[in-house]
């Protein structure tokens, strides 16, 4: 069972080679749910190995081992790895650890700042923010607590779309809201900054979020067809109005948390729609629960591991009586063999 503690090292680089493909391969709403998942215990994984490597080698610092107990020659006597190859573990450890800590600093403001400005935008009857705009553009705002989700469509928008494909933009934004799909971008996200082997997927789990919406939009009307039309006409308007205009992404009023119809391969999604319906592929989801459940058993091995070579290298307890008669057991043992004294004093033969 030792293999099982580099299983996290092997699991994330084989996820981070297979991962776009996995999931462009899975249909879209099992991608979306499982990818994330499978990424987070990923990186929880490689960085409790780096850790535990990392902290072999700070144990045999002599001031550490004398506040651990243990000692520093006996647990470098068996070392599989040199001590600076635990230490660089270590320090990479601490790295990762801290760009995780920063990232998720960093779309907690994020978060926090679109739930002011969605608490701010008051929806019409249909449960859509229309706003004036001269960009066509569409986006969710996630959902917080005490925040519902808010999806945001712009009077351009509307313009440049019929009614049928006005409500496929609708289904679209709504799925994403329902979903809660920005929870496993976000996901995906801190997982790839803690781990960055697995950016390249974490990309592709936002492209899996458009494309489960448009499924669910297709699902939703019926037609596959319409649903591509509808994608293409709408990003083909934005972009034309970008150009025209020379905006920015920025002016549309979209976030890093926010979840656009046009954004992301609209190209490749139409092409999606335009196919049938992806079916299942429970072999691929299969071998990547079993890449996840082996990941968390040989996190747990690794610190198996680690416990078990510190306790062996425990120091003994010190003695705590140092009296020349001996240990203070064996002075109790010996005092109770005394016969106990009678109550009247025995008489000496002077007396």
């Amino acid at each position: 069972m030792a293999w099982l503690v580099w299983s996290p090292l092997v699991a994330n680089l084989v996820l981070g080679l297979l991962g776009p493909w996995i999931t462009r391969t899975l249909p879209p709403g099992m991608a979306v749910r499982l990818v994330p998942i499978a990424m987070v215990a990923m990186a929880m994984g490689t960085g409790t190995v780096l850790t535990t490597l990392g902290f072999l080698s700070f144990a045999q610092v002599p001031e550490v081992a004398r506040l651990g107990s243990w000692s520093a020659s006996r647990l470098g006597a068996h070392q599989p790895w040199p001590v600076a190859a635990e230490a660089t573990a270590g320090i990479c450890a601490a790295l990762l650890l801290a760009a995780g800590l920063h990232t998720t600093a960093r779309v907690v403001r994020e978060l926090v700042r679109v739930a002011g400005t969605a608490r701010r935008l008051v929806p019409g009857p249909d449960g859509v923010v229309i706003v004036p705009g001269a960009v066509p553009d569409a986006y969710t705002l996630p959902a917080l607590p005490g925040t519902p989700a808010r999806v945001v469509v712009t009077t351009a928008m509307l313009s440049a779309l019929d009614g049928e494909e006005s409500r496929v933009l609708f289904a679209h934004e709504a799925a994403h809201a329902s979903g809660r799909h920005h929870l496993y971008i976000q996901v995906a996200h801190l997982a790839s900054a803690t781990n960055p082997l697995l950016r390249a997927t974490a990309r592709t789990v936002r492209f899996a979020v458009e494309r489960a919406a448009d499924e669910a939009a297709a699902r939703r009307l019926g037609d596959r067809r319409l649903v591509a039309r509808a994608l293409a006409r709408a990003a083909l308007a934005k972009a034309a109005a970008l150009r025209a205009d020379d905006l920015g992404q920025g002016s549309t009023g979209t976030s890093s948390v926010s979840l656009s119809a046009t954004g992301g391969q609209v190209a490749q999604r139409a092409a999606a729609l335009l196919a049938p319906a992806p079916r299942p592929r429970r072999a691929i989801a299969a071998g990547l629960l079993a890449l996840t459940t082996i990941t968390l058993l040989g996190s747990s091995v690794a610190v198996d591991q680690l416990d078990d070579r510190l306790d062996q290298a425990e120091l003994p307890a010190p003695v705590l009586s140092s009296s020349p008669y001996g240990s203070s057991q064996t002075i109790l043992s010996g005092l109770s063999k005394i016969p106990p004294q009678s109550g009247r004093r025995q008489r000496t033969p002077a007396e």
